[in-house]
Parts: C-alpha cells; sequence; structure tokens
C-alpha cells in the first residue's frame, strides 16, 4: 500500500456500537485497512504502545515513566522485535508483507486519528512513524511482564529472608489472582447441538480498552473477533464462521533470571562470567529524553544469557575508570594504579552483580507472528490447531471448535526445557546444569468431554508451570456447566456474570472457629471482650457472615462486611512479626514493584497463610479475633460496590475520579474483579473482553468491551458499551452486510 494509494476495493463499516466492519479485495488490502481504521479510532493508544515498546515514553509523559523507559530499553524489546520480523521476512515473507502492509495502514490513518485525540495537544506530542517491527515490539511490551518473572525475584527474597523452606509459600494456587476464563460446550450439551465457545480475559483495565472488536473480510476469509489495538489480525479470540477459537494464559514459565558476574575492562567493555569463564559481553548507552527534566544516559548490557535488566548501575566505582574520572583522576593514573596491583585482587575488586533476563524470542528471534494470518483462513480446529504449532509468546491454552463437530483443547507456545530451579528462583549464570536444551517442551493437549474450562488453575499446563490460579473459578465454571445440556448463547452469557466466592470459605471458617461470647462464659449482654469471645458487636459481626450467601454482588453489604474483616486480616497478618524481614524494600528496580510488596503478597495468599506458614494457630485466631472486633467498632461498611471501583489505568489520569463505577464480584469469582485486599478495594483488573461464539449462527454471537470502539473522549463510542459491561451483558455480532452503515470517504 505504501506510496501506492488506498485501494478502492476497501469498505469501512459500523455496526450500532461503532465497531468497524472491514471489506477489501485481498489479504494486503484488509490488513492496510485494520491498521487505518484503528489508527483513525486509537491514535493516542498506538502511539502511547509505540512510545512504550522504545522506551520513549517519559520523553512526554515525564520523569514517573523513566523506569518504565530504562526497562523497555536494558531488555531489548525494540531490538528483539527488529530481529523478529528480520527472521520472517527471511522465513515468510508473505507474513512480512502483510504486517507491512498493516504498518502502512496505520501510518496512513495517524494524521486523522491523532487530528481528532486532544491527548496530542495536551502533551505536546507529534504522531510518529512506525516500521514495520512495531507491532512485533507492542506484542513484546504487551506480554513481557505476562509470565510474571518478577515473582522469582520475590522468591529470592523470601528465601533470603525468611527461609529456604518458604520460598514457594506465597504460591498462587493458595490465594486468588485474576486471569482469564474461558469454555467450550459441544454440540451434544447445546439447544443447537453446534458447539459454544465462551469466556473473558482478564487483565489490567486501560482506558482506552486493550482489546478491539472487529470484522476483516475479503474473499480468503470472513472473521469476526477481538484485536489488540496495534496487531494484525485476531490473535486470540475469533470466529471464521466455520470455526471459533479462544485463549488463556496458561501460566507456564518460559523466562528466567540469571545471576550475572560482570567486570569492566580497560577499554570501557564488559566481560560475564559464565560456564565457559569470562566471555564478552554487549554494551553501548542509550539517552531517555525526559519531558520537563534533564535526559538521563543508561547503559545496556547483554551476556550470553540475555539482557542485564538489574544491577547494571551497581558496578563499583571506586575501580571503574568512569567512577574514578567522576572523582578528579585521570584514566592514566588509574592505569598505572592498576598495572601495580596484583591482578587477581583487581578482578575481584572490579566485579559486580547483576540479573539478566532470558526469554524465549530473544533467544530464537521468533515471536509466532506467521500463525496470525493462517488463523483467519482456519476452516476447522484442525487448521486452527497446525496453525499453533509455529505460535511462541505468551504461552496459551487454547479452545476451539468447528462446525462440523471438531473440538480443540491444547497449550500454544514455547516453554524452554531447563533445571526445576530455573522456574523458582535466580540461578547462577555460570553454572552450566541452568542451560536451555534445544528442543522446547511437548505441549499438552486433551480430549473434550462434554464441555471443557480453562481458566488458568492448575491442570492441562501443569507439567509447564509452578504456579497457577487457585481452582475456584475453573471448578465453579465446570459446576454451572454441568448443571444444564441445552445451552444457549443467552443462557451461557449468565456464567460470565456469577459472583459466588469460593475462597472465602477458609476465612469463615476461621470466624466460626473463633466462638461468639458463650464460648467465654459471658451472656449474650455482656459488653467485655474476653480472650477467647468476641464483644456483641464482633459477635454480630462473625453471626452475619456465617449467615451470608458468599456472593459478592455490587449492592450486598453483607459482601461489603466480609471485604471490610478480610481486609482487617489481611493488615495483621502482614504487620505480624513472622513478616518483620519481608517488610524491608527489595533492592530491585521500581518497576518491579508490584511483584515485590508484602501486603498485596498476603493478601492474595491469605488462604494459604490461614492454615500454613510461619504464623502459629494461635496467632491466627487471634488477628480474626482483632479483625472482627476492628469492624464491628468502626462505621458499617457499605454495600461492595461503593468501595470496589472501577479503577482503569490511563496514560493521562483523568481527574474526574468519581466517574468510575462500582462492580460486583471479586478476583477469585468467575466475574473477576481484583483489588488489593487490606490496601484498596479499587478494581485494576477484570474483563477486558467478554465473548459467547456459537457454531450454529454466527449472528447469536456477543461481544463486550469495558468501554466502546472509539479512544477518542467525546466520541459516541467512546464509552457506550460501558454500562452494558457493568450488567454482564453483550453486544450482539452482526454480519449482514445489510445491517451494517457504510463510512463514506
Amino acid at each position: 500500500m505504501d506510496g501506492i494509494g488506498v485501494s478502492v476495493s476497501i469498505e469501512v463499516y459500523r455496526d450500532a456500537w461503532g465497531v468497524p466492519h472491514l471489506r477489501a479485495a485481498d489479504q494486503d488490502e484488509l490488513a492496510f485497512a485494520q491498521g487505518r481504521v484503528t489508527a483513525r479510532d486509537r491514535a493516542w493508544q498506538l502511539e502511547v504502545e509505540r512510545h512504550r515498546a522504545q522506551g520513549t515514553t517519559a520523553a512526554f509523559l515525564g520523569a514517573a515513566e523513566l523506569g518504565w523507559d530504562t526497562f523497555a530499553r536494558r531488555s531489548r524489546l525494540a531490538d528483539t522485535a527488529r530481529r523478529c520480523f528480520e527472521r520472517l521476512e527471511r522465513e515468510d515473507a508473505r507474513t512480512a508483507a502483510w504486517v507491512r502492509a498493516y504498518v502502512d495502514g496505520v501510518n496512513a490513518g495517524l494524521p486523522e486519528g491523532a487530528a481528532r485525540a486532544p491527548e496530542f495537544a495536551e502533551t505536546g506530542l507529534t504522531p510518529g512513524r512506525w516500521e514495520p517491527w512495531t507491532p512485533l515490539a507492542v506484542w513484546l511490551t504487551t506480554h513481557i511482564l505476562f509470565a510474571g518473572f518478577p515473582t522469582k525475584l520475590w522468591r529470592e527474597e523470601v528465601a533470603r529472608r525468611l527461609g529456604e523452606e518458604w520460598t514457594e509459600l506465597f504460591a498462587t494456587d493458595g490465594p486468588g489472582t485474576s486471569g482469564s476464563n474461558g469454555w467450550l460446550v459441544a454440540g451434544g450439551r447445546t439447544a443447537s447441538g453446534s458447539a459454544l465457545v465462551a469466556g473473558d480475559p482478564h487483565r489490567f483495565i486501560e482506558a482506552p480498552g486493550v482489546y478491539q472488536q472487529i470484522r476483516l473480510a475479503c474473499p480468503a476469509y470472513d472473521v469476526v473477533g477481538i484485536a489488540v489495538p496495534g496487531i494484525p489480525g485476531l490473535a486470540h479470540f475469533g470466529h471464521t464462521g466455520p470455526v471459533a477459537w479462544a485463549i488463556t494464559n496458561a501460566m507456564s514459565d518460559y523466562q528466567d533470571l540469571y545471576r550475572e558476574r560482570l567486570r569492566r575492562l580497560p577499554d570501557g567493555g564488559v566481560e560475564a562470567y559464565g560456564p565457559e569463564g569470562w566471555r564478552p559481553a554487549t554494551t553501548h548507552t542509550e539517552t531517555i529524553e525526559v519531558a520537563g527534566g534533564e535526559p538521563v544516559v543508561v547503559e545496556v548490557i547483554e551476556t550470553d544469557r540475555g539482557p542485564v535488566i538489574i544491577g547494571v548501575d551497581d558496578e563499583p566505582g571506586d575501580v571503574a575508570s568512569k567512577g574514578a574520572a567522576k572523582d578528579g583522576v585521570s584514566p592514566d593514573q588509574v592505569s598505572q594504579d592498576r598495572a601495580s596491583q596484583d591482578r587477581a585482587s583487581q578482578d575481584r575488586a572490579s566485579v559486580w552483580e547483576g540479573v539478566a533476563l532470558r526469554y524465549p524470542p530473544r533467544v530464537t528471534g521468533q515471536l509466532g507472528f506467521e500463525v496470525l494470518p493462517a488463523l483467519l483462513r482456519a476452516r476447522t480446529v484442525a487448521d486452527v490447531d497446525t496453525a499453533l504449532d509455529g505460535w511462541v509468546e505468551p504461552v496459551n491454552v487454547v479452545l476451539a471448535a468447528d462446525t462440523e463437530g471438531g473440538l480443540l483443547h491444547r497449550v500454544a507456545g514455547r516453554v524452554p526445557v531447563r533445571h526445576r530451579t530455573n522456574s523458582l528462583r535466580i540461578v547462577p549464570a555460570w553454572d552450566p546444569k541452568h542451560a536451555w536444551e534445544d528442543d522446547p517442551a511437548p505441549l499438552p493437549r486433551a480430549e473434550v468431554d462434554g464441555h471443557a474450562v480453562m481458566a488458568n488453575a492448575r491442570g492441562l499446563a501443569a507439567p509447564l508451570g509452578v504456579e497457577f490460579a487457585p481452582p475456584h473459578r475453573a471448578d465453579r465454571i465446570d459446576a454451572l456447566l454441568g448443571a444444564s445440556a441445552d445451552w444457549t448463547p443467552e443462557s451461557i452469557t449468565a456464567v460470565h456474570r456469577d459472583t459466588d466466592s469460593r475462597s472465602a470459605a477458609r476465612l469463615l471458617a476461621a470466624v466460626e472457629r473463633v466462638g461468639g461470647n458463650e464460648q467465654a462464659g459471658s451472656g449474650p449482654s455482656s459488653a467485655a471482650p474476653s480472650p477467647a469471645g468476641l464483644s456483641p458487636a464482633a459477635s454480630a459481626v462473625r453471626d452475619r457472615l456465617l449467615a451470608w450467601d458468599r456472593r459478592m454482588d455490587a449492592e450486598s453489604t453483607d459482601a461489603g462486611l466480609y471485604a471490610a474483616v478480610r481486609g482487617a486480616v489481611v493488615r495483621r497478618f502482614a504487620a505480624h512479626e513472622a513478616f518483620t524481614a519481608l517488610r524491608e524494600p527489595a533492592p530491585y528496580p521500581e518497576v518491579f514493584r508490584p511483584w515485590l510488596a508484602l501486603g498485596p503478597r498476603v493478601a492474595y495468599a491469605l488462604e494459604t497463610l490461614l492454615v500454613a506458614g510461619p504464623v502459629p494457630a494461635a496467632d491466627v485466631d487471634r488477628i480474626v479475633r482483632e479483625a472482627l472486633d476492628e469492624v464491628a467498632a468502626g462505621e458499617p461498611p457499605a454495600a461492595w460496590g461503593v468501595t470496589h471501583r472501577l479503577a482503569p489505568w490511563q496514560a493521562l489520569p483523568d481527574p474526574d475520579d468519581a466517574q468510575w463505577p462500582g462492580l460486583g464480584g471479586d478476583h477469585d469469582c468467575v466475574l473477576s474483579t481484583s483489588s488489593v485486599p487490606g490496601w484498596t478495594d479499587r478494581s485494576a483488573r477484570a474483563s477486558a473482553a467478554r465473548y459467547v461464539w456459537d457454531l450454529a449462527d454466527r449472528e447469536r454471537s456477543g461481544w463486550i468491551v469495558p468501554f466502546g470502539a472509539s479512544g477518542v473522549p467525546g466520541d459516541p463510542h467512546h464509552r457506550d458499551q460501558l454500562p452494558l459491561w457493568l450488567r454482564g451483558g453483550l453486544a450482539p455480532v452482526t454480519t449482514d452486510w445489510q445491517n451494517l452503515t457504510k463510512e463514506q470517504g
């Protein structure tokens, strides 16, 4: 498309929700159309993502983004994307051309999109130019922290400070963390006799949303689905008519952290100590521009294991030439002094440690983009299955069904085979047992018997990971699906809305265990608490909790009461002397702080800590009693939705915080809306989209995103889906072109 204008074959239609439906004469023109319409609708979002991938956000958002920009530079995100695109061009020129067409479309649409978006004027940002590798960089940026390698930093600190025996104490099988839901019901269990595929990805909620509803039609295919803005095609959720597919995060472990020994050479270069001894590391500097501040120069170091993301700046300054010169000592004098020193002593003095990140796309130069056009062309689950053999990152559990009765349940992605310790902790770079084997791990698959569920729990992908979500969501969905053999698209949508809280059971058991006034020998009218009992007010709180239906409904005051008691329990656990050693900040960059804070770790591990861990059982009972007393002595908690409100991330925060609505659900409900118990009820993570794919009739399918099709404030479709999303409803998928409105121009 670049340089030859826009083909007259491209047609853009919109449905009643502003969702773009695109038609073109061939796949490349269609990719161009997808890029162009996305840039028109989401220009600000696209440019923020491009800058995040390049580590240049501080240039227009300010010094607060410096931590991310430094990480993006040092982890080599943009350079890895370039490598992956170069390999794609060598090995699959057809797909590379398709990606280029998408990028041409983005560049064609950005000027118009930026003119509509007030954020550009507010920040002084001028839209830039996308390169062919930019979509790959955006994909890497979106998922580089998705596999949670910073959890290994946390385990390292737990082992070092609390003891090796507690390394996996905070594993997420016990606590509840959000993830994604997905389920498939085979034709034998539906009213139509054809399969249904449904679910919802749970991600940090961003405004504009991280997903985009779209339809892509050309002579080769006609697909509806949920795209990632900035990425061509439909990687995760799609319905071609004959076949539909969906994914959830497999919770697999495929990124490693290596402890590196580094030393500076007289010429300024760096060596790293590996299994073969000292070997050269690559090093260069990059300058990060900062709006309203001075530019920051960062050094980028990469060893044979991977980019050094931690400890680059920890080099001993008293032995490095640059450090000596900074203190007023010339490099020549440093060289003379070094020549008079014992060589071994000098080496020891000049060595420092860092941490390198090893991740598959950096190692292989592959990201899996060649899968994307193959998915669009898929007609059967066999087509989807074959295409996904080439997938790399992230590692997903996949469900698919087709109109011929085919069903698919498998893992897709690349997981390296290496020592078990690699999956738990930072490992020594110099120990050869921690190297990756040449071939990746085999990918599990399973037969579908009536229905299948994927919800990040330990199960199909268990051999590939360490920590998984607790079984609550998966078990609840399985139970709901098993209650009927006559599912319809309408009835199955109700599964999305389920607010049953199975994770409440252990805390409620502890509440029941602490007993009431009668256990302490006091009458029901006594106001004085005893060590073994509760005050009358606390006993009333206890009674309400034990009678609660365990549903985290937004309008439920009992759910609000439970959340208040849970928060009080979490705070007391975090303050317990058993965790004193973990309260000091971990010595890692700020970008990793969300994984390293004690409070959230305790909150998500509460189920485990109530029955296991270093806090004695007697202290657990005391903590629960004190929490009941605290809540009983305060103002009665409001309904859950009053405090449990949406808190989306925005590159430019909206000063009108009161606009964000209250939510039902909780982090381990099917309606997953995650907060940080004990610290905030605000929900930053929830369903970033919901969908139901009907294999009997695609027009009976439904989809929804939290906000709308447009990222432009003031546009009629900027947030028009929010009320429906809040109610747990779905917008209809319209596929009849006659029922769509054609855009002019």
